[in-house]
Formats: C-alpha cells, structure tokens, sequence
C-alpha cells in the first residue's frame, strides 16, 4: 500500500465528509421541525403578554434580571419567578412595594411607578415564561 496521500483521496474524503454532514444537518433540521409543535405555547400568547414583554424591554429589566438563562446575573432569574411565588398578584404586589429610593449599600429594585393595567401585563408575562418548556432550566426553583 502506497504510503502518500493522493488527490484522489483527499477527494474521496472531502466529498464523502461534505455528503454525511449535508445527511446530518437535514436529519437533525428534519428532527427539529418536528419537535416544535410539540413545544408550541404560542395559544398563550396575547396582546397582554406582548403589552408585558415590551415593559419588560422598556424598562431594561434584563439589565438586572435573567430571563430563562438570559440577561445580568445581579437580581434573581425571572423565568420561574410565578411557580416560585405562586400567583400573578403576588408578583405585582412584589414589583408595586419596591421602594422609592435605593437602600445604600445594598442591591434593590427600584419602583418603576407602573400602572394597574402595566402591572397585570408585565405579570401575565412572567406567567406566560414561567409556562415555557425550558427542560429543566433553571436547575432549582431559586434560579
């Protein structure tokens, strides 16, 4: 057996290498495409819930916040935030009794002043995360 790496072999391998990673790519795009509608929570999905999510944007919450493993680590993950405290208005008594004024020295939230109806938004929002299928995310229920 020849002991040199021929053109023909460095054909071989890259044709076959590109020919079962396109079979990998559409097997996996196949497998994908059919699992989503299983996860699909878009039935939840409201005006409420948008009004909610662009508070949350407005408001830069996810400076402070994660979201499902996403955003600043400095204040509590908010992806689990209604199976933690068990209702939409224990989240809005929670947001609404934030003080006016930092407490020196020490990390809080600050009181954003919102509405009744901005409150119930923004709580239908964290409910609406909170009902994601997210496979365990976070690992406990402190976040």
């Amino acid at each position: 057996m020849s002991q040199t790496f021929t053109k023909a072999m460095a054909r071989n391998i890259f044709y076959g290498g590109s020919l079962f990673f396109i079979l990998l790519f559409l097997s996996l795009s196949f497998d994908t495409q059919s699992e989503l509608p299983k996860h699909d929570n878009s039935a939840n999905l409201t005006a409420k819930v948008a009004q909610g999510k662009k508070l949350w944007e407005e408001n830069d919450c996810i400076g402070c916040h994660t979201l499902l493993g996403e955003g600043a680590y400095f204040a509590p993950e908010l992806g689990n935030v209604y199976k933690r405290l068990g209702s939409k208005e224990a989240i809005e008594a929670f947001i609404s009794s934030r003080p006016r004024e930092g407490i020196p020295g020490r990390r809080s939230m600050p009181q954003f002043g919102f509405t009744a109806e901005e409150l119930d938004a923004i709580s239908e929002f964290l409910k609406y995360a909170s009902e994601i299928d997210t496979a365990g995310w976070p690992p406990n229920i402190q976040g």
